[in-house]
Formats: structure tokens, sequence, C-alpha cells
């Protein structure tokens, strides 16, 4: 059986509120031309992961819209999903060796276009778009000893459906952000790498790897200064893209029994916000939701913004709002809550089994 990165919560109640948007979206071209996707990674060892989707103006949501539309299951645990021109890519990662896979859609309908499986997608983790013909997917790889060591990327041509090339990364690569050209690519450090690797995307070949502080990195985006943003342990780095030299370097607290992690930025590009969890003896997750500015000197933990743990994180780029995965077990629906950037709520929307991700059109 593969590894899987559980993710355990206690359950909690949901507060639910009406919430209005005073303005209206333009008629959609398609039945997804626009809206909220959610990522449902489902309970692993029955491949049950999904997509729901739904309108801005709120819910309730359309869950499963790839079975819904094609009248098929995904038949495992989703965890990605992304736009490269007029596809969508999603990313399935079955229990079972050999049936992991990217299911290609028409963007804009969900109806399935083409399949890629193994031996070209194994372990898929996450899905960027390098252009309209092109996306890169970070894998695992088989890894049969379960220890992660390496792992690559996967560069997906879109024109014909295939894997023309896998680029080898030390360490299991997780996060990606791409910026000028460059593509920044994270690590999970199974046994394996905890360095920043750069691909170039013309070349598709990597032109840098960047030791960072702390624990394996994962590339957060951008800041409205032009700055790259890691995260690593319980720490936060900043990096100039082009020399690659590390800037700084932000404490997040001081207990290493904690874990920092969901970082998204907020659409100014000035805030960061991010989960800090830990586990108790049973093994059930506790934790708060905090934020920080790309200026501050210290990261401060004495208020938290939300005091409740997500199991996925981001921000509308074209509201502001933060959207929150509620998972209260793996054998349930979740929630998608939704707040202000002062951390109150504005709604919660019922999706499929663990939300972990979001992605906006």
């Amino acid at each position: 059986m593969k590894k899987q990165l559980f993710r355990i919560l206690t359950a909690t109640a949901v507060s639910l509120t009406v919430w209005s948007c005073n303005q209206s979206d333009p008629a959609p071209k398609g039945d997804y031309a626009q809206g909220v996707f959610v990522i449902n990674e489902g309970n692993f060892t029955q491949n049950n992961g999904s997509i729901s989707y739904f309108s801005r103006e709120g819910g309730p949501a359309d869950d499963d819209i790839f079975k819904a539309v094609n009248g098929l299951e995904l038949k495992g645990g989703v965890q990605g999903y992304a736009v490269a021109g007029n596809n969508g890519l999603i990313l399935v990662d079955n229990s079972a060796a050999g049936l992991d896979k990217v299911e290609i859609v028409e963007a804009n309908t969900f109806k399935k276009v083409a399949t890629i499986g193994t031996p070209d997608i194994e372990n898929p983790r996450r899905v960027i778009a390098i252009s309209s013909a092109k996306a890169y997917v970070s894998c695992w790889g088989t890894n049969a000893d379960y220890t992660y060591r390496t792992g690559y990327v996967a560069v997906i041509d879109l024109a014909t459906n295939k894997v023309i090339k896998k680029i080898d990364i030390l360490g299991g690569p997780e996060n990606m952000v791409l910026h000028e050209g460059k593509v920044f690519v994270g690590t999970v450090s199974y046994g394996g790498g905890k360095a920043l690797n750069v691909i170039n995307t013309s070349s598709d070949q990597i032109v840098k790897t960047i030791s960072t502080p702390g624990g394996a990195p994962s590339p957060i985006g951008i800041d409205a200064n032009g700055k790259l943003w890691v995260g690593a342990g319980i720490e936060a780095s900043k990096i100039d893209p082009v020399t690659y030299a590390v800037e700084t370097t932000l404490k997040i607290g001081e207990n290493a029994t904690k874990s920092a992690g969901n970082f998204v930025f907020g659409t100014d590009k000035k805030t960061i916000f991010f989960v800090l969890s830990y586990y108790d003896a049973n093994y059930v997750t506790h934790g708060e939701t905090y934020k920080f500015g790309i200026a501050d000197t210290k990261i401060s933990l004495t208020t938290p913004l939300i005091k409740r743990v997500f199991t996925g994180l981001a921000v509308d780029p074209s509201q502001g709002l933060i959207y929150a995965g509620v998972t209260p077990s793996y054998a349930q629906a979740g929630y998608a809550v939704r707040y202000r950037t002062d951390g109150s709520v504005v709604d919660s929307i019922k999706v499929g089994i663990a939300p972990t991700g979001f992605f906006f059109k």
C-alpha cells in the first residue's frame, strides 16, 4: 500500500450564515466556466475522492461533478486540480498500485478528454499550468520501499495529452510555484532531499538547487515585491528568485512538535495565512490559523486569526475571501467555510469527503 499523508480532525460544529454577493458574474460559457472548485481528497482506502463546485454567490455545491458529467467514478483520492488553456487536469491517486492517473477534461464543461496513467504517472501530488499547452505534475514515483527518496516532475504536452519528459527530483516533490520561466519545486523529504529545486520551463531541466533553513521546503508564492516565500518546518523564508539568496528567515514559534502548513497569500501579496497544528496522544489534530506580513520581523502567535485547524486553505483572488476546508471525519462530507480576512465567518458549504484544496475560475 502506498503512503498517504493522513489528516485527522475532531468533529466540530460549523456555523452557517447567509451571504449574498454584491456583484453578479457574467453569464458563463459552460456549466463550469467560472466559480469555485473544491478538491476533496476522500478516504484513501476507499478511493472516493471527488471535485465539488459552487458559485461565488454561495451553495449548495454540486458534488462529484466528474461523475455527474461523465457517468464515471474517478476511482482514487483527488490530490490536485488546475486549468491549462481549455483543459482541466485532475490528479487521481489510487490506493492500489498501477491505477494512478491524470484525468484531462474540458475546463468549462468537465467532459472527459483523455487519461494519462501509469507508468507515466505514479503517486501524483500537485499540478501547475506552465502554458495553455504544457503542464507539470509532481509525482512521488513508485517507491516500493515507501521512503520516497526520489520522485519526478512529469511534463505533459496538452497537444498530444502525453508525458513527454520526467524530471528527476531528490525527495518526494510536492508544491510548485511558477515565476518568470522558472518553477520552484518543494519536497516532503522522506529520507531524501531537503532542497528547493528550480526548473527552467523552456528546457525542462533543473538549473539550481537551493538549500533552505529548517525542514523540507514548500514554496508558497511570489510576494508584492517579487520575492519568493518558502515554508519549511516551523520557519518561513524569503528568497530572491533571481540570485537564489535566502534573505530572511522567520521562526514560527519554538515548539518543534507543531507543524506549519497550508500557507497561502492574500490578494495583496503582502499577507501570508497559514495553519499551525499538532497531534495529541490520541492522534487527534489541534491547532489554529494565523497570518503575518511580508515586512514583519517576527511572526506573532499570540492571537490566532481563526481558532480552528483546517485541512485546506486558499484565498479567492477575485473577492479576497479565505476558503478553509473542514474534515469532520474520513467517513462523511466535509465543508468549505468562507471567512473575511479579519477572521469573521461568511458562510459554510457542504462538499465532499476531506476537502484539502480549492481552485478558482
